[in-house]
């Protein structure tokens, strides 16, 4: 019996986290056929744990939402912030702004996450390639046509499709051969994390809380992320300089416990604590691409740009990325329409959401007083939750900029510096 010849896919995937599996599963719940090779197998560590209200809305959509009702994830209710003295906010419920169950998020172990995510993709139709390995994207022109790729078990061969997803994360393979990226002219900064076991947590509805922990003198913050199995997440985040450049060692333990001897809220909540992992690394991290689309090809999640995680932004940006990217692919296959311009439909909206989160944590580092903001302007505090809570891609929010520029001034603060300004 003569094989099968094979079938090219209507969209290859390349990279099966979080924006490539929902780019993925929702072309696929379209009747589109469609490909994702991964490079790993899953599980895998990721780091990007924490989770924020309007991610809702894609997980819904992608069939992930009764799953993580289902699942052992932490569940998280609000963020509270402390100071550099060690003087802890009142806790910020989301139900107070938004009274729904979309305002229950999750603290998750990416690697679970991730798998739960890529397994959905698979239920929905998705062809999953786990540990193949795609070596370039292949293109005749500015169009890209399909990719090489190695799996583990086999020989190199191509791989053809109408549009190709760059869901590749950080090791992004379009935004280089384009020379698409474009660092952060601000937020040059990097984080140093490890894992804790036994660490406090506070009883009932704040025990799943986000706290953002700043050190003396406003050199940089801790994230305390708690995560089920009784691990936390406790990483510092500062400008990349002074964390590695400014100091006479290059020992990450001894750089990490410098900066906890300079957290006074931090000290408490580790007593008694196990460190349980390794200390890693992220530097220089904030970019994004010129573009997110061209003539067959997209980038979504962290192919496309990376956000300082102060507001945990992360995973609603690579749900939200993939989720758009989807619309506007299937749409254009709808009308045999893979042209740039059609891909890039979903850009300016997208950008316009990353800006908008991107100000307030430019607004946090350079000192802005969002109580003072809060005090002088009430009215507009529900636009700033929303901000908070990743309501971005919506334009009712840029009443805030100009009253922020007023605080600015008579704080005497310099002018906020955009992207490409």
């Amino acid at each position: 019996m003569a094989d099968t010849p094979r079938r090219d896919p209507d969209v290859l995937v390349i990279g099966g986290g979080p924006s490539g599996s929902t780019a993925a599963t929702l072309l696929a719940q379209k009747g589109f056929s469609v490909e994702l090779f991964e490079r790993d197998h899953f599980p895998r560590f990721h780091i990007g744990e924490s989770m924020i209200p309007n991610t809702y809305p894609v997980l819904k959509r992608t069939g992930m939402l009764q799953k993580m009702k289902g699942s052992h994830f932490v569940k998280k209710y609000s963020v509270q912030f402390v100071n550099q003295r060690g003087k802890l906010s009142e806790p910020f419920y989301f139900d107070e702004h938004n009274p729904h169950e979309s305002s229950q998020t999750w603290q998750v172990r990416r690697s679970e996450f991730d798998r739960i995510n890529l397994d959905n993709a698979r239920e929905h139709g998705v062809k999953v390639h786990e540990g193949a390995r795609v070596l370039e994207v292949l293109f005749e022109g500015k169009r890209a046509v399909g990719v090489r790729v190695k799996p583990e078990d086999g020989p190199e061969r191509e791989v053809r499709a109408k549009v190709v997803v760059d869901a590749s994360g950080q090791s992004t393979f379009i935004i280089d051969r384009f020379g698409l990226r474009e660092w952060d002219p601000v937020l040059k900064k990097a984080a140093l994390w490890t894992y804790w076991k036994g660490a406090h947590r506070d009883p009932g509805k704040d025990g799943g809380a986000t706290l953002v922990i700043q050190t003396e003198g406003k050199k940089g913050w801790f994230w305390y992320i708690p995560l089920h199995d009784d691990i936390v997440s406790v990483g510092v985040v500062a400008d990349h300089d002074y964390l590695f450049k400014d100091r006479g060692t290059k020992d990450l333990e001894a750089i990490y416990f410098e900066e906890v001897g300079h957290a006074p809220g931090l000290q408490p909540l580790l007593t008694g604590a196990e460190r349980c992992d390794i200390f890693r690394v992220q530097k220089e991290y904030t970019y994004r691409a010129k573009q997110v689309a061209g003539d067959g090809w997209c980038l979504v999640g962290d192919a496309f740009g990376f956000l300082d995680p102060l507001y945990s932004s992360g995973l609603l940006l690579a749900l939200t990325s993939g989720s758009m990217a989807a619309d506007a692919i299937a749409e254009g296959l709808e009308k045999g329409d893979t042209s740039e311009a059609q891909l890039r439909k979903w850009e300016t909206p997208y950008v316009r959401g990353i800006d908008r989160i991107r100000r307030l944590v430019c607004e946090y580092y350079d000192g802005l007083s969002f109580g003072r903001f809060v005090k002088k302007h009430p009215d507009m505090k529900g636009l700033v939750t929303d901000v908070l809570i990743g309501d971005v891609f919506k334009d009712d929010v840029d009443v805030l900029w100009p009253l922020m520029d007023e605080v600015r001034a008579e704080q005497r603060m310099p002018a906020y510096q955009a992207v490409g300004a």
